[in-house]
């Protein structure tokens, strides 16, 4: 993502605009690269954040959502396997939606046919499809891409979702995209491009047991109501 700023690759619909790096914990000096870029770039708004511990995928994005300072807040995987110019196409879709409560989302679903994806193992395409049947199961059905790591949201939407947010493994934008159901917030779903990325951190076998654990201690939580994001509050009426 740094790289595509320093191209000048930023949306041509925000005016101003900042790039917020999550170090989750690593421990190959990405906080140290970081900020020596954002040295080098005074003319990009560049915050680096450094997590003294791994918190998981969700847990960064959560701690980066919750501290955004930006009126749209972009979560966008750093491995650059989607383009950044597609943000216009989240935020155009993103005008389209009512008020300022909404979310627009990038979706993989379109390219389900493509040679990318029909080159995947057997085992990864079982698996695939056997995690989209959960998903209608559990509720988010409507949604044909959960997992592509490129959401917008705007800030008032993150404010009502993400403090609630438990999950912070792989599985967490699941429990993101089912608050914002459970709170009647507008998802828009984009189709965007994308392409495979090598080494990638995902373990078909394990991570895969680990997403259907998380799914359903998520599922058991939302029927007995442990896990909910309260109403919004009503607008207050000036006097």
């Amino acid at each position: 993502m740094v790289l595509e700023v320093e191209q000048g690759n930023v949306t041509s619909l925000a005016s101003t605009y900042e790039v917020l790096i999550v170090d989750n914990g690593s421990n190959d000096d990405t906080s140290v690269l970081a900020l020596q870029f954002a040295t080098e770039n005074p003319h990009h708004d560049i915050r680096v954040v450094t997590l003294h511990r791994n918190l998981g995928k969700g847990g960064a994005v959560r701690h980066g959502m919750l501290h955004g300072q930006g009126r749209r807040l972009l979560m966008v995987d750093a491995d650059g396997a989607s383009r950044f110019e597609d943000m216009d196409l989240l935020w155009k879709a993103m005008d389209g939606l009512e008020g300022d409560v909404a979310i627009a989302i990038g979706s993989r679903a379109h390219l389900v046919k493509t040679e990318a994806v029909v080159k995947r193992s057997l085992l990864r395409n079982i698996l695939m499809y056997g995690f989209h049947t959960i998903l209608r199961v559990m509720g988010v059905g409507h949604i044909q891409d959960t997992q592509c790591g490129f959401k917008l949201f705007s800030r008032r939407s993150a404010q009502l979702i993400f403090p609630y947010q438990h999950l912070c493994t792989w599985i967490f934008d699941v429990e993101v995209l089912l608050l914002a159901k459970q709170l009647h917030i507008p998802v828009a779903e984009v189709p965007i491009e994308w392409h495979e990325v090598s080494g990638s951190k995902l373990n078909v076998i394990t991570d895969s047991l680990q997403m259907l654990r998380d799914l359903l201690i998520l599922r058991a939580n939302i029927i007995f109501g442990r896990w909910s994001a309260p109403p919004p509050s009503p607008a207050k009426k000036s006097s």
